[in-house]
């Protein structure tokens, strides 16, 4: 099912967009495979992360790492069903926009 077309300014910004674009397709990814991945500092990824998070969009899970012989924790991050939805309105929207069409709800979104 296509989802209805809704630009959201929140996904919009580049580094959410290349993160929601990276986890739409699979469970999730390792915090270090996407800071690699998309050449952001631990900072600027963590930062955004946050964002994402406090949006309910994206949900981060960290736990014991068997591969490592320390102590520390690997972050893993998903797309909750709402960063989906969001995301796949986002692309509808984008698409539209491509096409010559104004999405219904231009310049709505959960970012303003």
């Amino acid at each position: 099912m296509a989802a209805d077309p809704r630009f959201d300014e929140a996904i919009h910004a580049p580094n959410r967009l290349r993160i929601c674009g990276l986890l739409r397709p699979v469970d999730g990814a390792d915090f270090a495979v996407l800071r690699s991945t998309l050449g952001l500092s631990e900072a600027n990824l963590s930062k955004t992360l946050r964002s994402l998070v406090g949006l309910g969009y994206v949900r981060t899970d960290k736990s014991a790492s068997p591969a490592r012989s320390d102590a520390r924790r690997t972050t893993r991050v998903s797309l909750t069903p709402a960063g989906k939805r969001a995301f796949d309105a986002h692309l509808a929207a984008l698409r539209d926009l491509a096409e010559g069409r104004l999405p219904p709800q231009a310049g709505a979104g959960r970012g303003r």
